[in-house]
């Protein structure tokens, strides 16, 4: 629910009226700093995002309690923020009965347009994003048990004032909403949708570039195999009922086994998609550059076609239905998931460029297990796509034209 710019009394008023107040708030891995950050993101300079979690635990090091100190500070900062110019989102657990008080004062003393949105998403959701969380540190810190404690089921604001966002609203869908209710649009134009951020190569090739087209594939007529028949680690976060997720060509397969030969005692691949329906790639496609023409109205067809192209291949040339490319990543003896920076299948949106293969703002630590990972697979004779750290390919139009082969020898094709 948005409140519209109301008289305050001056001692107590924040902000201007051309401010705006944001406050998110859900149980723990409902996604709330997601879409702060995201929201900073499509901004620009000019978000202060006031953190719970980063005031509580970092700055006072407390327990979340009744009366705690982190409440009238979180309500300082953000005043101060809001005083200074600044658009603020206020995100975080914030329990309604502990944190109601400051927040709708808060929204009361605005001079702008405040909105709160509650994201409502299920205890089993939440500790599925949680277990997907590459930190292993903070994994073993916080488990189920805690996630089952802490969690609320629709615990609201009292008197009505939020927006319940349903656990089906993707992260895009619910950016491009906020930014609709509060009006709060770029300071700057956006970065042209095919330049990659934060260390990319600026002379990378999409696959939307015609010269990936433009590329003819001479079918070889290799079958399609299960990579679970042959002692693979395989995540489950992309299995279909038909199990099509599993699957790849047989000359894929071969290189895969020779990729996870060359990787240091103690670390192994874990395969999480390989062959895509094609009209599967065909709904990625277009609901990814739907969600970039809500964020970007201003964007052109072709600029949205290539920035879509960026993160999900156009359905005419994808390696995934030609089951010649394969998502992976690395995991210790034990399974658990190496941190390479950012997690699988992160947008360039939520992860501010970190997916791109050499991205710079990622850790030494990720940086060091992305080589491994690369030298591992280039080895073996993939092409990385360089947006996605994870994506490889082989013999399929991107990977010919990168080689300078004169034809690929995967096209599109159908699981028996």
């Amino acid at each position: 629910m948005t409140d519209t710019p109301c008289l305050v009394s001056a001692a107590t008023a924040a902000g201007r009226p051309d401010t705006r107040l944001v406050v998110i708030r859900g149980n723990s891995a409902s996604g709330k700093s997601s879409v702060a950050q995201d929201l900073r993101d499509h901004y620009g300079r000019g978000v202060a995002i006031v953190s719970q979690d980063v005031i509580r635990r970092n700055v006072l090091r407390e327990h979340d309690t009744p009366g705690g100190a982190n409440i009238t500070l979180l309500g300082r900062i953000a005043r101060h923020a809001l005083d200074a110019g600044f658009h603020v989102v206020l995100e975080g657990i914030l329990y309604a009965d502990r944190y109601s008080h400051m927040i709708t004062s808060l929204v009361r003393d605005h001079r702008g347009i405040s909105s709160c949105y509650y994201l409502d998403v299920p205890l089993e959701t939440t500790s599925a994003r949680h277990a997907s969380k590459a930190d292993a540190t903070y994994l073993e810190q916080v488990t189920d048990t805690h996630l089952t404690s802490w969690y609320r089921e629709l615990d609201l604001l009292p008197g009505g004032r939020e927006t319940v966002i349903p656990a089906d609203s993707t992260l895009h869908d619910t950016v491009a909403r906020i930014l609709r209710d509060t009006d709060l649009a770029p300071a700057s134009p956006p970065p042209p949708p095919c330049t990659p951020s934060q260390g990319g190569p600026t002379d990378l090739v999409l696959m939307s570039d015609p010269q990936v087209a433009a590329i003819p594939a001479r079918e070889c007529g290799e079958s399609l195999v299960d990579v679970r028949d042959h002692d693979f680690r395989v995540d489950t976060r992309k299995q279909d009922p038909l199990g099509a997720f599993a699957h790849v060509r047989e000359g894929v397969l071969a290189r895969l086994k020779h990729a996870r030969s060359l990787l240091p005692a103690g670390t192994d691949l874990l395969f999480i998609e390989g062959y895509r329906p094609l009209a599967l790639q065909q709904r990625y496609f277009t609901e990814y550059r739907d969600e970039l023409a809500a964020v970007h109205p201003d964007w052109t067809p072709e600029q949205l076609h290539q920035a879509a192209g960026r993160y999900v291949s156009p359905p005419e040339i994808a390696p995934h239905s030609a089951g010649a490319a394969v998502d992976v990543t690395l995991v210790d003896q034990d399974g658990h998931e190496l941190d390479l920076g950012t997690r699988v299948n992160a947008s360039p949106e939520e992860s501010d460029g970190a997916c791109f293969t050499h991205a710079l703002n990622v850790s030494d630590q990720a940086r060091s297990q992305r080589a491994l990972l690369l030298n591992a697979m280039e080895n073996a004779g993939f092409t990385n796509y360089g947006t996605e750290f994870w994506h490889f390919s082989a013999a399929d139009r991107y990977d010919a034209l990168m080689r300078k082969k004169p034809h690929a020898r995967y096209g599109p094709i159908e699981l028996p």
